[in-house]
C-alpha cells in the first residue's frame, strides 16, 4: 500500500506543479527574481548582478532527482556511502560538461545543456559503479547492484530534467518553432495550447525576436514526457522490475530527445541533424546494450520505508540543500542580462 501511496503523492505533486508552471512562468516578471549591486556606476547608481528563476528550479529539480535516486536505492541497501561516492563522480562529469559540450557543439561559453550533460551521465555511470565496487567495494566487503543502481540514476533523471523543463519555460530558452510557420496539424494541435513569451531579456525574444508570438510548447512536453516517464519508472522499480525501469526511463528520454528538436527553433548547432540528435540515439542504443553485458543479481523486494529512513536524516539532507546551493550559484547568476539599481528614501516614513 505505501508503494502505491508513494507513487500516487509523486504523481499529484509533479502534475500541479506542471499545471501551475505552465500558466505562469512564460510572464515576463517570472525569469528574473532578485538583483544584487555588486559596484557603484554613479552617484546613486549600482551595476547590479540578476538572480534568475531557471537557477532557482534548476537547483529544485537537482535537490529532487537527488532525494528520489538515495530513496530507490536506499530502498535495495545500498549503503549511503556507495551512493554518495557514484552521485559525487558522476555530478563532477556532468555538471562541466553542460557547458563544454555546448560550447563545443553551439559555439557559446554562457549557455548550459542538459542533452550534453545526461548524454555523458549515461555513458560514465555503469563504468563508475564498476570502479567504486572494485575500490571501496572491496575494502569495504560491499557491492552496488549495477543495473537497479542505474535504473535509480535513469529514473532520477528523468524527473529531475522534467523539473529543469521549468526553468527553460522561465528563462525563455529551448523553445519551439512559431506555430505560424508550423505544419497545418501541428498548428492545429497546439493552437490552444501553445506558450507565449513576454519580455525582452527572455532569450526566445533576444535570441530570435519571437516574444509575444504563439510557439509551440516543447518545454511543456518534455515535462510531461519526462515526469510521467519518471512516476511509471518509480512505479516498476518497487516492483523489482529493474531492466524495465530502466529501459523505460532511457528509452523516453533519449527518443523524445531526438524527436523535440524537430520542434525547436533555438539554435542547437550546424547541420539538419543535430548533435544532440546524434548524442539522443547513441545513447539510446548504448543503454540498451548494457544489460547484455553487465552482470544481474537477485534482490529482496525493494523496501520503500528503508528508502524514506535513510534520506530522512541530517546528513542526507544537509547535502542535498549544499547540492542545491552550489546548482543555484552556478546557473542562477545570469550572464546574459544586467541591470542598474537605484536606492531613495521614502521621506513620509521617515
Amino acid at each position: 500500500m505505501e508503494n502505491a501511496l508513494f507513487v500516487f503523492a509523486l504523481g499529484l505533486g509533479f502534475g500541479l506543479l506542471l499545471v501551475w508552471s505552465f500558466k505562469t512562468l512564460p510572464g515576463e516578471k517570472w525569469q528574473i527574481f532578485a538583483s544584487v549591486p555588486v559596484a557603484k556606476e554613479g552617484p546613486d547608481r549600482w551595476r547590479g548582478v540578476n538572480l534568475t528563476y531557471y537557477g532557482l528550479l534548476n537547483a529544485l529539480a537537482y535537490a529532487a532527482a537527488a532525494a528520489l535516486m538515495l530513496v530507490l536505492l536506499g530502498s535495495i541497501s545500498v549503503p549511503a556511502l556507495g551512493i554518495f561516492m557514484v552521485a559525487a563522480a558522476i555530478l563532477a562529469c556532468c555538471v562541466p560538461a553542460s557547458t563544454l559540450v555546448a560550447r563545443i557543439v553551439e559555439k557559446k561559453p554562457c549557455t548550459f545543456t542538459v542533452g550534453g550533460a545526461s548524454f555523458v551521465g549515461i555513458v560514465i555511470a555503469p563504468w563508475v559503479i564498476e570502479f567504486v565496487n572494485g575500490t571501496l567495494g572491496r575494502v569495504m566487503d560491499l557491492h552496488i547492484p549495477v543495473i537497479p543502481t542505474l535504473a535509480a540514476l535513469s529514473i532520477s533523471y528523468a524527473l529531475g530534467e522534467g523539473t529543469g523543463r521549468l526553468a527553460c519555460i522561465s528563462f525563455g530558452c529551448c523553445y519551439g518553432m512559431p506555430l505560424s510557420k508550423s505544419h497545418p496539424v501541428i498548428r492545429k494541435l497546439f493552437e490552444n495550447r501553445s506558450f507565449t513569451f513576454f519580455g525582452k531579456t527572455k532569450k526566445i525574444a533576444y535570441a530570435s525576436g519571437l516574444d509575444g508570438e504563439k510557439v509551440i510548447p516543447v518545454q511543456a512536453i518534455t515535462s510531461i514526457l519526462y515526469m510521467g516517464a519518471g512516476v511509471v519508472g518509480v512505479s516498476l522499480f518497487l516492483q523489482s522490475k529493474f531492466q524495465a525501469a530502466f529501459a523505460l526511463s532511457v528509452l523516453i528520454t533519449q527518443v523524445w530527445r531526438v524527436l523535440s528538436e524537430m520542434l525547436r527553433a533555438d539554435y542547437r548547432g550546424e547541420g539538419r541533424v543535430s548533435a544532440y540528435q546524434v548524442m539522443g540515439v547513441a545513447a539510446a542504443v548504448y543503454a540498451m546494450s548494457l544489460p547484455l553485458v553487465l552482470p544481474s543479481v537477485p534482490l529482496p523486494p525493494p523496501d520503500l520505508m528503508a528508502g524514506l529512513r535513510l534520506i530522512w536524516n541530517p546528513l542526507p539532507l544537509l547535502l542535498i540543500q549544499a547540492l542545491a546551493f552550489l546548482v543555484f550559484m552556478r546557473t542562477g547568476r545570469s550572464m546574459v542580462t544586467g541591470s542598474s539599481l537605484s536606492f531613495h528614501v521614502i521621506r513620509e516614513r521617515i
